[in-house]
């Protein structure tokens, strides 16, 4: 009986969406920008710090590992930090080309060379996705305590410019829906929302009716998963390297800062701010988190120096330098830590299958 392929349709699609998002966000974050400015400013930048910041952008990758290790031990599933690292490291590596699919990559990575089940260990991955909204919560509260001001600035400045617009300017789509006879655009995107959520409904359930018995036990596996935080054997071990990851992920994204001539005197909170805006930024759906980040730090960098009675238009321009830094560097670690990866995994998959082969 022949294996049935995938379509490739799919994941085309995907992938030319993932673009499509990307190139949006870029075009609007860039647009009216003087790339001169740019420019002067990038040739202007300590690089060793970018280097500094490198550092530990990959020590996050490690202190990962480990903990994963610790979330699968409870499931009878030892590992070694090694096959670990690799897994992940694939899984961000195909990140990279369709947003979102590296959790099912590292599951089934991690299958091929330990052969822990892809259920069991995707559910220590919602497990991880769950600690790691809970550190952010805590980030954002550390930025909406010491940074109040700068968020208030900037809503302010917000503000300002929506009431100088005074007149409704539709854009590309909604001048195309007029030609059509569509005026009241508050109710066409009210009714084009609980259309969308009923075609979702409607599909989930057409998904449960003729996939049923799989989804259960998928879902019981994925509840092992998730269930594993309340057997580990070390649980203060496991809050530890959660800090280290997210005490990592903040110098990654702090130390670019020295880098910048411009944001070499930001303080230690302003750290805060720059990493949560970082992170809504990389949650968007655009390949890479190009775009995406670029407009975030566009608009976080305005927020600080608006705060600091300095000009906003500045403030945008070098929040942009920054991400031309600070994206191409986590882009940058994803490859090389991906492309090792693979190799390590295949030499990691051949020893497995010899040690299989020689036990019978």
């Amino acid at each position: 009986m022949e294996k049935k392929t995938k379509n490739p349709l799919k994941s085309i699609l995907t992938i030319v969406i993932s673009l499509a998002f990307a190139g949006f966000f870029l075009w609007f974050a860039l647009k009216g920008l003087d790339f001169k400015v740019i420019q002067k400013s990038l040739s202007k930048a300590n690089y060793w710090w970018v280097a500094f910041a490198a550092c530990f952008g990959i020590a996050a990758y490690w202190f990962r590992a480990i903990r994963w290790n610790m979330m699968l031990e409870p499931m009878g599933h030892r590992i070694s930090n090694s096959n670990s690292l690799w897994s992940i490291s694939f899984g961000y590596l195909m990140n990279l080309t369709i947003p979102r699919s590296g959790e099912v990559a590292r599951a089934t990575a991690l299958y091929g060379v330990e052969k822990v089940p892809v259920d069991q260990s995707f559910g220590t991955i919602i497990l991880e996705r769950v600690v790691d909204l809970v550190c952010m919560i805590i980030f954002l509260c550390l930025t909406a305590i010491f940074k109040f001001n700068t968020i208030l600035s900037f809503y302010q400045f917000v503000m300002e410019k929506k009431d100088e617009k005074e007149k409704f300017v539709p854009n590309f789509f909604e001048r195309q829906m007029m030609k059509l006879g569509i005026n009241d655009f508050d109710s066409f995107y009210f009714y084009l929302k609980l259309g969308l959520v009923v075609l979702i409904v409607i599909g989930l359930v057409l998904i449960y009716k003729f996939k049923k018995e799989k989804l259960i036990n998928f879902g019981k596996g994925i509840l092992q998963g998730l269930t594993s935080v309340f057997k580990l054997k070390q649980k203060g071990k496991f809050i530890l390297y959660t800090i280290g990851i997210w005490v990592s992920y903040y110098f990654a994204a702090y130390l670019v800062c020295f880098a910048l001539p411009e944001t070499s005197d930001f303080t230690f909170d302003d750290g805060f701010l720059i990493l949560v805006v970082g992170t809504f930024g990389m949650i968007i759906p655009a390949s890479g988190g190009i775009g995406a980040f670029n407009l975030a730090m566009k608009y976080g960098f305005m927020a600080l120096f608006i705060s600091m009675g300095k000009s906003g238009e500045v403030g945008g321009e070098v929040g942009l330098t920054y991400s031309f830094i600070s994206l191409p560097l986590q882009i940058a670690i994803m490859l090389v830590m991906g492309l090792i990866s693979i190799p390590m995994l295949a030499k990691a998959r051949n020893e497995t299958v010899a040690e299989k082969e020689f036990a019978e």
